[in-house]
Formats: structure tokens, C-alpha cells, sequence
């Protein structure tokens, strides 16, 4: 469909303009019939479609079609494989053409800032750089289909407490180098036709009227071009919100965003302009959509289901397998015990709740793939409470004696984690850890898998010998536990986010949820791996880890180049071999650290990462490269991205605790940062200096004279004066060094930049 957009939106009323820039209902924009204009539709749907019928409502009290429940994005990002987060993305488009859905809401790309956010099933990462992929490939292979995403929740929007009203108070460098990296790669490879921005206030300010977020990142620095919708119901003043970048207001709001339009338009307090300039980003939108669609589309609900359990065996992390104890092959019998194998938990809780085509059996797949095993079940806990039941444990006991091994489903349930609410705790339910204490008594051989949202504290860990972390695994989650556990495919997933022993050792534990009106983000940069690894934190499971039924080796890790300039790029190579007896994939991570920064700096960062497939025996090559980015820090100073000139180390290894392979590389910047000396900045400030240095030289003989008084106060003495500032001079040399002499250093120091 051909169209002059700015000639439509010249035929349209100030009415008709403001009128566009809301929704019609809760899910659909505004049609201008006179003028040929359309209605679009939207629904919830990171990990599945959510159109509602009948009345709406963004909770989703009220039913949904049916359609494909995929694993959660916490899940997802566990694979570490763009092709497999691209499955998804395609079959969640051929849904979305077969209901007239033109825009799916998702996915989100929030860093996981603390392990009890209530919403953290629904974002993908830790880390900005593997966040930033996933949702770039998500993006990509949604929109191939002609079905358009809406990248959420722009932006720092990292709990469900007083989500829609707190203020995430943090420093430049912390907003850029975390929370807006995981936006801004999957922007700009990505393309999503819309942004969502977030319910919350960033240091003082809502996202919905915050310019510097909107406008001047989002367009001006990334160069989006699409439309910025509100989350639903985020809108605070709607002619602000207009003037700061916010296009969409969602849902409906009645007229009343739109009088308030209006009014700004009349006043001279909005130019007519800006809300041109909205309308157009809206219709360009609007016509991709309608040019996009596909007539009579459908698409297989049993093909999608092979989808979903292949993705969900893709997502798993086996965490523990002592003593081989997985796959269970050749076991005469399996105690199968917990409620959730017979009620599984596949999906979190809220918005983006699924009404899924079908629900695997958990217990009748594991009857399925393991037919010469004597399979029985117990329910061991009740899901409704945490109440230990004495009976249901006694009974789960008798059958794990009487097993060669025992099948523990454990995990967390709805009323413990969920859109609207953080976590408490990392704890399980007591009556889950009193079950599996209680069979760890009578059963040495046991296997813990698991269904939860984010990480848990495992006060059993050294009770049993296998734990394999299923997160929330979608609909099929019971044929991709069966395939795993029986061996009929091999873990390769890997941890997306650390999983602490306690909840005190995480670095946001003083700082959550904060009070009724900010949050301060204290820890700055030192998020996940970030604190656990620079502060030498031991975590229960570190970010990263996985592991395999086969082995792999690293060997013959090579750079192209020893030194480079920041302008330059860098080929890192690294071979990695199968050496055990199963086919498998491996996640090869790279990771980077500046070996001497004058800026605080994590001790390492994910650059780089790679799924690989090998068979016994079979080796390949894996070749990533490196650029500016890898190497850089964001400088407040100069308001952009930055390379000390130094050594850098090139690390390769199974996660960010097992590094298996070194080397440097000298990185040269190529930009010269001028700093500029003022009477507070200190003597080792000017003894840095070029300049100041020769200065310092000159004054030698008063300098002798000090360093005898110096010797005499003791060996903290060069210290102390180094940080002395520049200004003490004056009251220290007892009138030898004047204002006059201070001022004229301070000209020739700067006068030479």
C-alpha cells in the first residue's frame, strides 16, 4: 500500500491527529476511516500469544486464544543460541499472522538487577551484551514475518514494587554501560517497529516524558525510527510525554490524553510539529503492518509443539551430575515424586500468561522414553501452601527407598513469583526442602529438577547428585525433561545469570526495593558476575555454567594482531574438540578485562560467545572479533565510549569462574582526553601531567626540603602529599608560594592541552 503519509496527515484535523496518537480500546489503535486509515492490533506475548477474546484486560483475567507456550526468556537466553531464539521468534509471527495480530508485545530486554524481581522470568540476562543478542535475534525473526515487536520496558525497570511510581536513581556510567547496552544493540540490529517505555521514573524522571531517553538516545544516538508506545497505563502528563518522544499512549484513555493534546496544540505550549511528527512515526507503522499481512494464514499447532520442546531442551542447565548420576539409563526403577511433575509450572504469572494448545505429561513422558523402567509416583507436597505434610512425605519416602534412584520436582509456584510482585526470598517452599531432605535419608541417588523463574538458594545441594534447572520451559517442558533425563539428547544449556548461596551476597541486597519514592542503585556496575567475580564472592552456580553427558577442550587460542588501535578490530580464534563419547554442543564464552584502568572497572566482561555442535572426536574452530566496544568503558567526561591505552586480556573459557584460556592484547586509544587542573586537583594530579611534571622537576630543591620533613613523618608521607590538593601549597610553604605562582602554573598546564 502506497502512501503519502505527510500529505494524509496534512488532510487530518488537530482532532484527528491528537485522537491517533491513543489507542481505541485496550489493544487496538485508532482508525480514520474518511481518510482510509486502518486499526492495528497489539497483544502481550514475549513467550506466546496472548490475544484475548471478548472483554480485555492487560492482567489477562479474562481468556485467551489458544496458542504456543514457548519457554520464558529466562530460559531462553540459557541456550545462548540466536538460531534457536530465532525459531521462536518466526513461530510466534505465524501465529501472530494467522490472529490478525499486526504487534507483539516483547520481548524484554531489562537487566536482571536483583534475583527477586518478580518479572525477572520474562527478561533474559544479567549481563547487557548476551541480553542485548538474544532480544536482537528474537526481534529479527519475529518481524521476518511481517508481525512487528515492541522492545520492553525502556527503561531501568527492574522491580515490580512501586513499579509504576519509583524513581531508579543511578549514575550516567551505570545507565549506559548496563541497563541501556541491553537496549541498544538489539535497537539497532534489530529495527523493532516499536519501543516500549517503561512504567517507572529514572533518576527523578518518567520514562514516559523523558526526553533524554526518548529522543536524544533512543533517535538522536541510535537512530531509531519506529513508534514509542507506553507500557499500559504509564502515561503521566500526556502533552509532556508528546514533547519528551512518547508517540502511543496505550491503553485508551478516553479522550483525555487526547484533550490534553489539544489543549498544549491551542496554547502554543506544544508545536503542532511534534505531534505531526508522532502521527507519522504511528502511520508508518500502521501501513508496514497492513502491507505486511498475509491472507489466510495458519500454521501447524503439532509443529509448533515440536518447536517448543526442541527449544526447551536447548534452554535446560544441568547444574550437578555427580557421579555420572544422568542420563538415567539401564535403571531397573524411578521413584517419580512432587506435585509439579503431575501439575508442572511451564509459565510465569501475569501479563504474558499463555493459554497454551496443549500441556505436556510430564510423568507420561518419562512413561514414554523410559519403557524398561519400573516408574512410580508420589505427590510429596502440596502446591497450594507451604504446610509440610507428614503423610505425602512418608508415602515419597517409602517409594524412593524402594527405586534404585529418585526424580525430585521441585521449584517455585505461582503464589511465589510473578508479574506485580518481588520475591521475598530465594527459598523454596518448606515443604519442598523438608521432602527432599527427607528422601535424601533413605535415597542417595537422587535428581533435582527444577521449575522456577530465577534463582533459588539450595540448602540440599549436598544431598543430592544431579540438578537440572528446567526455569520456565513452555509447554512441551515434560518431553524435554524426559529427553534429557533418559539421555535421548544432551544438556547444553548454560546459566544467563548467577545464582548466589545466599541472597545477602547480592550486590543490589541493601538497595532492594528501596523506599516509597527512589531506589538508589548503589552498586553501580558491579551487577551479576560483575560483583561476584571482581569481589571474589563465591556463588552457588556462576554465570555461565553448564553442564554437558560429553566433554570439550579448548586449545590453540590465537589473535590476529598482538596490538591494535581502538579504531581497529581484532580476530580472536580458539579450537574446541569433543573428547567425550556423546554428540553435544558447547557455549564457548570470551570475556575481557583491562589488566590496569584509572577507572573502576569489573575484572572481566562478556565480548563474545558462540554454541557450537560437535560429534565424538570432532573439533572446530570458533573465531570471534572484537571491536572498539569490547574495550571500552563509557567517560562521563567526554559522553561517549572510551579506551585506556594499555594491556587488555583476552580470556576464553566454560564460564566466567572456568577460564580456560589467555592472552593479551595492547590496545593504543586514539583519543586524547583533556583534563583540565584546577587549585583542587591534587599534586599527583599534576605529576601525571606532562607539563606539570617538568613543573614539578623546577621546583626540586623545595621538594628536597619536603621529602626530609616527609622521611621524618614516616613512609605514608609521599602518599599523603600526592593526594594533597594544589591549593594547600599556599598555607603549607609559609608564604614561599603564592596565589599569583598557583594561577600561573595552573595556565601553563592547561594553556598545553
Amino acid at each position: 500500500m502506497n502512501q503519502d503519509i505527510k500529505k494524509l496527515i496534512s488532510q487530518m484535523t488537530l482532532e484527528e491527529k491528537a485522537g491517533l496518537c491513543s489507542g481505541a480500546d485496550f489493544w487496538r489503535t485508532k482508525a480514520v476511516e474518511r481518510l482510509g486509515i486502518p486499526a492495528i492490533m497489539m497483544t502481550d506475548g514475549p513467550h506466546g500469544l496472548r490475544k484475548q477474546e471478548g472483554e480485555s484486560d492487560h492482567l489477562g483475567i479474562n481468556k485467551s486464544v489458544q496458542a504456543t507456550c514457548f519457554p520464558s526468556a529466562a530460559g531462553l537466553a540459557c541456550s545462548w543460541d540466536k538460531e534457536i531464539v530465532g525459531k521462536v521468534g518466526v513461530a510466534l509471527g505465524e501465529e501472530c499472522q494467522a490472529e490478525n495480530v499486526s504487534i507483539i508485545l516483547g520481548p524484554g530486554a531489562n537487566i536482571k538487577r536483583s534475583p527477586l524481581c518478580g518479572r525477572n522470568f520474562e527478561y533474559f540476562s544479567e549481563d547487557p551484551f548476551l541480553s542485548s543478542n538474544m532480544a536482537g535475534s528474537f526481534i529479527k525473526a519475529v518481524q521476518s514475518q511481517g508481525i512487528g515487536t515492541s522492545l520492553k520496558h525502556f527503561a531501568v525497570n527492574n522491580q515490580e514494587q512501586r513499579r509504576m511510581s519509583i524513581s531508579a536513581d543511578l549514575d550516567e556510567r551505570t545507565l549506559r554501560e548496563l541497563y541501556l547496552a541491553s537496549f541498544e544493540k538489539a535497537v539497532k540490529d534489530g529495527e523493532p517497529w516499536t519501543v516500549m517505555c517503561a512504567y517507572n521514573k529514572v533518576n527523578g524522571e518518567y520514562c514516559s516524558e523523558n526526553k533524554k531517553l526518548l529522543t536524544d538516545i533512543l533517535r538522536e544516538e541510535w537512530g531509531y525510527k519506529g513508534f514509542v508506545v507506553s507500557d499500559w497505563g504509564a502515561v503521566n502528563e500526556r502533552d509532556l510525554g508528546l514533547s519528551a518522544g512518547l508517540d502511543l499512549e496505550m491503553p485508551t484513555s478516553n479522550g483525555v490524553g487526547d484533550n490534553k493534546i489539544i489543549e498544549a496544540v491551542k496554547s502554543g505550549k506544544l508545536d503542532e510539529a511534534t505531534l505531526d511528527k508522532a502521527v507519522e512515526n504511528i502511520l508508518n507503522i500502521v501501513f508496514k503492518a497492513i502491507d505486511n499481512k498475509k491472507e489466510n494464514a495458519v500454521y501447524s499447532k503439532e509443529e509448533h509443539h515440536k518447536v517448543a520442546r526442541e527449544v526447551a531442551r536447548e534452554c535446560m542447565v544441568l547444574l550437578k551430575n555427580e557421579d555420572n548420576i544422568l542420563p538415567l539409563k539401564d535403571v531397573e526403577s524411578v521413584a517419580v515424586i512432587g506435585a509439579l511433575a503431575k501439575n508442572p509450572r511451564y509459565q510465569g504469572g501475569g501479563s504474558s500468561h499463555i493459554n497454551p494448545t496443549k500441556v505436556d505429561d510430564i510423568y507420561e513422558e518419562f512413561e514414554n522414553l523410559a519403557s524398561n523402567t519400573k516408574l512410580t509416583y508420589s505427590q510429596g507436597y502440596n502446591l497450594d501452601d507451604d504446610y509440610i505434610d507428614e503423610t505425602l512425605i512418608s508415602e515419597a519416602k517409602e517409594r524412593a527407598k524402594n527405586s534404585k534412584a529418585a526424580v525430585i520436582f521441585a521449584g517455585l509456584p505461582d503464589r511465589y513469583e510473578s508479574e506485580g510482585f518481588d520475591r521475598k526470598h530465594l527459598r523454596i517452599p518448606e515443604n519442598q526442602i523438608r521432602l527432599i531432605e527427607a528422601v535424601a535419608e533413605v535415597q542417595s541417588n537422587i535428581v533435582v529438577v527444577l521449575s522456577n523463574g530465577a534463582p533459588i538458594e539450595m540448602p540440599w545441594i549436598g544431598k543430592v547428585k544431579g540438578v537440572l534447572e528446567g526455569y520456565l520451559g513452555g509447554q512441551a517442558l515434560g518431553g524435554a525433561i524426559a529427553d534429557l533425563v533418559f539421555g535421548k539428547a544432551n544438556p547444553c544449556g548454560k546459566l544467563a545469570e548467577t545464582f548466589p548461596k545466599k541472597l545477602c551476597h547480592n550486590p543490589s541486597y541493601l538497595n532492594f526495593p528501596g523506599n516509597d519514592e527512589t531506589v538508589e542503585y548503589n552498586e553501580g556496575i558491579f551487577v551479576g558476575y560483575r560483583h561476584y567475580d571482581t569481589r571474589d564472592v563465591e556463588p552457588l552456580f556462576p554465570f555461565g555454567h553448564g553442564l554437558s553427558y560429553t566433554n570439550f577442550e579448548y586449545s590453540d587460542l590465537k589473535l590476529d594482531k598482538k596490538e591494535i588501535k581502538d579504531t581497529e578490530t581484532i580476530s580472536v580464534s580458539v579450537k574446541v574438540k569433543n573428547i567425550g563419547d556423546m554428540a553435544g554442543k558447547e557455549i564457548v564464552q570470551l570475556y575481557v578485562k583491562d589488566v590496569e584502568s584509572t577507572m573502576p572497572r569489573p575484572e572481566k566482561e562478556l565480548k563474545g560467545f558462540e554454541k557450537v555442535f560437535l560429534e565424538p572426536g570432532e573439533e572446530k574452530v570458533i573465531t570471534f572479533t572484537l571491536c572498539k566496544r569490547a574495550f571500552a568503558y563509557y567517560n562521563v567526561q567526554i559522553k561517549d565510549w572510551h579506551v585506556e591505552t594499555g594491556e587488555f586480556e583476552i580470556m576464553v573459557g566454560k564460564s566466567s569462574r572456568e577460564i580456560i584460556l589467555k592472552e593479551n592484547v595492547h590496545v593504543e586509544s586514539t583519543v586524547t582526553i583533556k583534563k583540565l587542573l584546577t587549585i583542587n586537583s591534587t599534586f599527583g594530579d599534576l605529576m601525571a601531567h606532562p607539563v606539570g611534571a617538568e613543573i614539578m622537576k623546577a621546583m626540586a630543591p623545595a621538594s628536597a626540603e619536603s621529602n626530609e620533613a616527609g622521611e621524618a613523618l614516616g613512609a605514608g608521607y609521599q602518599e599523603m602529599f600526592m593526594g594533597t590538593p594544589f591549593r594547600n601549597a599556599i598555607a603549607m610553604s609559609n608564604g614561599a608560594f603564592t596565589e599569583e605562582m598557583l594561577q600561573g602554573i595552573l595556565q601553563q598546564v592547561n594553556g598545553s592541552n
